[in-house]
């Protein structure tokens, strides 16, 4: 079968790194081709290359048949490919159906005079929305949708250019189980009338639910490539890491958090719009206490309100029994709090940071007086403390002053989770601390959040990864409709009494 795609020899190259290494690469039709490999590996250059946004050092492409050294974003649009990213790229001031035609505008003439064809955008529009379950008024903003919606905006905005290649890049990180078998049942479709799917994924059980052939990088290097019937995850994680994974980051057996003293306490947490009813919780020394629940059961609004990046309606939080008077993220951090958000890429960093300006951005909040009027900034202690942070999260960059964009997912992570430590914050909030993270730095990330608990700081955990809850939590929180329905030990805790609990079964 003659490949939709074909790169043959691809190598990448930035001043001092080299990001590929004679990478070879195809996509045949009608299947779907894992690309796996730790953050860092190759996978976002490769697929930047293919869609025409990096040219590549050396190396040929082939698509349907045209040969090409290296591809323009233009071409390789007209040659069929498109690509999702993992970081989303929809404008939220513009409504769905204007997302699904930005850049493409179908015309039609009326007295001579090309204007655009909205009947046959909405036409279409419709098409593909319901294929993906997109279930929304084409003229609803998308700034108003949550962050799962809008992936699946960017999925029909692929499709509605009628592409053959299709690039998903961890297409899964903020979809509910149900959303993900409806991805993957389209999926299936595409396979069906000819589509060739790229599918590059971090959860590791999608990879035989979806995949025909996996294909394996490593520090810009190609490992290999594989029938999914032929190769374990195990094996792959090996061929990925080059180390096994341990499967737990538990405290110590015989560890009972409710015997410990209790470091922070959120009482009756409420808030106006309703996503979250009168939550009440205790997280103990040297524990980390998790939260489950449904995309939308009220996790990540009840940290947001008690984080203030929302405001409350009602209750109180404490920490060592001292009650604080939170009412924006600024007085949050001068009173000893700090939250890893979801979306990283957005509310993590700056993107014009580099990795020394993130890191001492925090501090420097903390210090500040007058609400953040006054405070100079010091060039020796934001030295000093992204030095610390580098050497002591072990973020990889060839310096402190490397931006902050340019890192992999996983050393973005650390340089936020940096700029909390460089803080010394005493609560650390985790929302998906590991979305769109490789298994190794999980386990880096992991390992990082036990030994916080263990020094005595106060760690919570939101994540829609139930597997991961279990093997790092203490105890577990359950959410459903914006109330708190139960807390698991870890003992007690499995994946059905998880889910039995946050859907009502």
């Amino acid at each position: 079968m003659e490949p939709l795609i074909k790169m043959s020899g691809i190598t990448k190259e930035f001043p001092g790194v080299k990001a590929l290494d004679n990478i070879s690469f195809d996509i045949l039709p009608g299947e779907v081709h894992v690309l796996i490999g730790e953050n860092g590996a190759g996978k976002s250059t490769l697929m930047k290359i293919l869609s025409g946004v990096y040219t590549p050092t050396s190396g040929k492409i082939i698509c349907n048949g045209h040969e090409y050294s290296a591809l323009d974003t233009k071409t390789s649009y007209d040659e069929g490919i498109a690509i999702v990213y993992q970081e989303l790229s929809v404008i939220n001031e513009l409504s769905i159906l204007e997302n699904l035609f930005v850049g493409k505008l179908p015309t039609k003439k009326v007295c001579g005079v090309p204007v655009v064809d909205y009947k046959l955008m909405k036409e279409k529009a419709s098409t593909v929305l319901e294929q993906v379950g997109l279930h929304h008024d084409p003229g609803t903003l998308v700034g108003d949708l949550a962050i799962p919606d809008k992936q699946l905006c960017e999925i029909a905005k692929a499709l509605v250019s009628g592409a053959k290649v299709i690039v998903l890049d961890e297409p899964t990180t903020s979809l509910t189980t149900s959303e993900v078998e409806n991805l993957h049942n389209l999926i299936r479709k595409l396979k069906a009338e000819g589509c060739g799917i790229v599918y590059i994924s971090h959860k590791m059980s999608e990879l035989h639910q979806i995949g025909d052939r996996i294909t394996v990088l490593k520090d810009g290097g190609y490992v290999g490539t594989y029938p999914v019937e032929d190769i374990t995850i195990d094996e792959l994680v090996t061929l990925m890491v080059g180390r096994e994974i341990s499967g737990t980051y538990l405290a110590e057996d015989g560890f009972d958090p409710e015997s410990q003293p209790v470091i922070f306490e959120a009482k009756n947490i409420s808030r106006a719009d309703g996503t979250c009813k009168n939550i009440s919780f205790q997280l103990h020394k040297g524990e980390i206490l998790g939260f489950a629940g449904l995309v939308g059961a009220g996790r990540t609004e009840t940290m947001e309100a008690i984080f203030g990046a929302v405001p409350k309606s009602g209750g109180q939080v404490f920490l060592n029994g001292k009650e604080l008077h939170i009412n924006s993220p600024y007085s949050a951090i001068k009173q000893g709090l700090g939250m890893l958000t979801e979306n990283r890429r957005e509310t993590g960093f700056a993107n014009n940071f580099s990795c020394k300006n993130n890191i001492s951005l925090v501090p420097f909040i903390k210090t500040s007086t007058a609400g953040g009027i006054g405070g100079m900034l010091n060039g020796k202690d934001e030295q000093r403390w992204a030095q610390e942070q580098k050497e002591s999260l072990s973020i990889k960059c060839t310096s402190v002053d490397q931006m902050t964009v340019d890192l992999s997912g996983g050393n973005q992570q650390k340089v936020i989770l940096g700029k909390w430590m460089a803080a010394e914050s005493e609560v650390l909030i985790f929302d998906e601390p590991t979305k769109g993270i490789d298994v190794g730095s999980k386990s880096e990330i992991y390992r990082l959040m036990r030994r916080l608990a263990n020094e005595g700081k106060g760690v919570l955990m939101v994540s829609s990864e139930q597997t991961e809850l279990l093997s790092v939590c203490d105890r577990i929180a359950v959410f459903r409709g914006g109330e708190l329905r139960g807390i698991l030990s870890s003992a007690e805790a499995t994946e059905e009494k998880i889910v039995k609990i946050s859907t009502n079964e």
